[in-house]
């Protein structure tokens, strides 16, 4: 690495702390960077953590390299492995990481997919992908490389500065300088904001009336969801729930999904209407019920079976699902699950599920109900 190179890191450390906090800053005012690299950018990683100062801001580096560990970092195969989504995705799930690594301070997830000269000819372009995510939005840097115009470690080198180039405007809104041929472009293409998320682990409610507030008295029974769309199963499993419970009510919808696109305002606007004059329904940014723990300690949240199974696989804790749901005990958070038919139009419930021994207190089941009503087929059902 260059001593240029090495100066322009520190100086991207330091001008990070001043963008996300202080000028004088003490470390834990450095945003929280996952990394996940597959196919290029590796370069990168080594460079960033070269240079004296990269624990204050680098939490995690993936490099999850064979097809396998690629889906199983992001819980599922793309339609390709090297595009704009698929990069997308691996910045979601490192900002997903960073936020359980480092809870409390700014995350920030890079992903980069690469597809670089390999010992065969390829017939598609050499091109490179780097996405950028935090809690305002996403966006996501492209290049494509003139073929056979450099070596792979040439290649190589340029995706991790492109890696560098998207780094650097996520942390401190300036561009990276790339050595590009002549014909080459980086381009940018930027992830609707939703414009209620306002900061890292923001929350905010929709009253009945349409009156919008952050903060005030949380709810006490959280239904979470998707809901496209709101159906009867999900108001019958709630009042159910909330007549046994005798706890007040609201839903909640997160604007980011660890495996689905981030929502844009016009389809959070369309969405969130469902609930007017209805129920309170909560705006967030936190895809997983531990980071929706942090947001809303002490509230029993309200799941159907297949959501309960979802909860306790690892992939979406890094191996870490006693750890994780601990964490959600110490907020004094539990689980009330409903009963319903899967996909082959089996009933499961809460004995049917394989949950950990050490964290079956956390769930308990919603006595007389059963949903048999699907998002998924009423969304189908409309398309015929």
């Amino acid at each position: 690495m260059t001593d240029d190179l090495r100066d322009r890191i520190d100086r991207l450390y330091r001008s990070s702390s001043r963008f996300w906090g202080e000028t004088d800053s003490p470390p834990s005012s450095h945003p929280a960077v996952a990394l996940a690299l597959t196919g290029g950018g590796v370069m990168a990683a080594g460079w960033l953590l070269s240079v004296p100062g990269s624990s204050q801001t680098i939490v995690e580096v993936a490099v999850p390299y064979a097809s396998e560990a690629f889906d199983d970092y992001v819980a599922g195969s793309p339609v390709s492995y090297c595009s704009e989504e698929t990069a997308l995705r691996l910045a979601r799930r490192a900002r997903q990481r960073a936020s359980w690594l480092a809870p409390g301070r700014g995350a920030v997830g890079i992903g980069c997919t690469a597809s670089l000269r390999s010992d065969r000819p390829k017939r598609g372009d050499h091109r490179v992908h780097v996405a950028g995510a935090t809690a305002e939005g996403a966006a996501v840097w492209s290049l494509t490389l003139t073929k056979e115009a450099r070596s792979r470690p040439l290649e190589e080198e340029m995706a991790s500065r492109l890696v560098l180039h998207a780094l650097a405007y996520v942390l401190t809104g300036t561009d990276w300088p790339m050595e590009l041929l002549p014909g080459e472009v980086v381009t940018c293409r930027r992830e609707p904001r939703t414009s209620w998320m306002i900061r890292c682990g923001a929350a905010v409610c929709i009253e009945p009336d349409g009156r919008v507030r952050e903060g005030g008295p949380p709810p006490g029974l959280l239904l979470c969801g998707s809901f496209n769309p709101l159906h009867a199963g999900h108001w019958g499993m709630m009042e159910a729930a909330a007549r046994h419970l005798g706890l007040p009510p609201a839903f909640e919808i997160s604007a980011t999904n660890v495996e689905k696109a981030t929502l844009a305002d016009d389809e959070l606007r369309r969405r969130a209407a469902q609930f007017a004059w209805r129920a309170p329904l909560w705006l967030t940014q936190a895809p997983t019920y531990v980071e929706k723990a942090r947001l809303f300690p002490g509230v029993v949240f309200l799941v159907g079976a297949d959501t309960a199974a979802r909860i306790v696989q690892s992939r979406f804790y890094g191996g870490e699902v006693e750890a994780a749901l601990n964490e959600v005990r110490r907020a004094g958070c539990r689980f009330m699950v409903a009963g319903r038919v899967d996909a082959s139009g089996t009933f499961m419930g809460l004995e049917e599920l394989q949950i950990p021994e050490r964290v079956k207190d956390l769930f308990a089941p919603l006595p007389g109900f059963r949903l048999d009503i699907s998002s998924t087929l009423l969304r189908a059902e409309r398309q015929e």
